[in-house]
């Protein structure tokens, strides 16, 4: 089936292993001398390629020793830009869980009626005393103006008592005057009847005389009897008249009291801003009847601050007047100055509304948050700050320069 040929080839085939082995069992026995050494300008054979270039080993070892140092210079500076990313970091304390904190209110009026007039608009910034609404004031004009006819009134009666007081004043004298007056006839009635009693009992006289002026010794004694009893009479009547008079003065303080809340009532007709801030979620409008305490409009004053919520573990060189640097998500190329108010004596699950009750069931201890108050500096004018904007902190707990600062300084 094979001719000469394919039984030759297979044969030196199977032999070339063994010719392979024997002769790599030869070169071992021969001992190895070491290589000479290389003569200046002389280049081995071995060593160069077949025009005279340098061999791929050397070349491959050069740029594998290149891009070692390299990767050892790249690795050096990511070290060294890392801990010094780490060192500055440790003289701050960041969250992303701050927030703009306000106390915003309700601007409600105080008596009802028709709005006449709207003079602010939506997200509009006001002053301290600006006007929000005008609600029509001609009931109230009314009710001021009967305010000062009762006042009028009150003090006419007041005259008027005061009047009669000093009448009855000048009748307790008349009615002295005549208590003395009878007293002097009474005095010379007591005479007469005892003269002429003894001159009748004597025979000197008659006894009509005598009855005459015992008659008029009684009617004298009547006499002071009503003159007194007028004169106590005129004395009472000006206890009376004191007491009408302090009960005038009485409704004339009521009058003038109703008086006053009629001016406050015509004054609440004009709702205006207590102080200054933004007008938010605006529901007035003209012609709307208005009751007392419905709100007419949201305010946000100006006096914004910061709530940021620190973990406990971030608060431990944390004080007040720490300065602070806030950046605002609605406006990210910004950066605020601030300082620490002040910082909640307690975490924020400790003042809501469940609080929690670590005392019952099964307890995983988590990080808890506190709420720490910063006060902005300068808060911008150009934009609007409200409220539940999210916000960025950085307070400075080291006051030492970090090892990026003394650089720059140096720099």
């Amino acid at each position: 089936m094979f001719d000469d040929t394919d039984v030759a080839q297979h044969e030196m085939v199977a032999t070339q292993p063994q010719g392979r082995a024997v002769h790599e069992r030869a070169q071992a026995d021969v001992p190895k001398t070491p290589p000479a050494p290389a003569q200046p300008g002389v280049v081995d054979a071995a060593s160069t390629s077949g025009n005279g270039a340098p061999a791929m080993p050397a070349r491959r070892n050069t740029g594998r020793l290149a891009k070692m140092s390299v990767g050892a210079l790249l690795l050096g500076g990511v070290m060294g830009g890392t801990y010094l990313w780490l060192e500055n970091a440790s003289h701050f304390a960041t969250t992303d869980d701050a927030f703009i904190a306000a106390r915003q209110f309700a601007i409600a009026p105080k008596v009802a009626g028709y709005i006449a007039a709207v003079p602010v608009t939506d997200n509009q910034h006001v002053a301290k005393g600006a006007v929000i609404a005008r609600i029509d004031d001609r009931d109230y004009l009314t009710a001021l103006a009967q305010s000062h006819a009762q006042v009028a009134s009150a003090e006419a009666s007041i005259r008027n008592i005061t009047a009669e007081i000093s009448v009855q004043v000048a009748q307790v004298a008349q009615d002295t005057a005549q208590e003395a007056a009878q007293r002097a006839n009474l005095t010379f009635a007591q005479q007469q009847a005892w003269r002429y009693g003894i001159l009748a009992h004597e025979g000197w006289g008659t006894k009509v005389n005598a009855q005459n002026w015992s008659s008029q010794l009684l009617q004298g004694e009547a006499g002071v009897h009503a003159a007194q009893a007028s004169s106590l009479a005129a004395l009472r009547q000006i206890n009376v008249l004191k007491a009408e008079l302090a009960a005038k003065e009485a409704s004339l303080a009521e009058a003038q009291a109703q008086l006053d809340q009629a001016r406050l009532n015509l004054s609440y007709t004009v709702v205006t801003a207590a102080q200054p801030g933004r007008i938010v979620q605006l529901s007035a409008a003209t012609g709307q009847y208005a009751q007392p305490g419905t709100a007419l409009t949201m305010f946000v004053p100006d006096d914004v601050w910061v709530v940021a919520n620190f973990k406990e573990n971030q608060i431990d060189r944390m004080r007040a007047g720490d300065a602070a640097t806030l950046r605002l998500d609605a406006y990210p190329e910004r950066a605020l100055r601030g300082h620490v108010a002040s910082v909640q004596p307690g975490s924020g699950t400790a003042f809501s509304l469940l609080p929690a009750k670590n005392a019952t069931g099964n307890y995983v201890k988590i990080v808890q948050r506190v709420p720490v108050k910063i006060v902005l500096d300068a808060p911008p004018a150009d934009v609007a700050i409200g409220p539940g904007m999210s916000v960025v902190p950085s307070v400075r707990v080291d006051a030492r320069p970090s090892l990026i600062e003394t650089l720059r300084g140096v720099l």
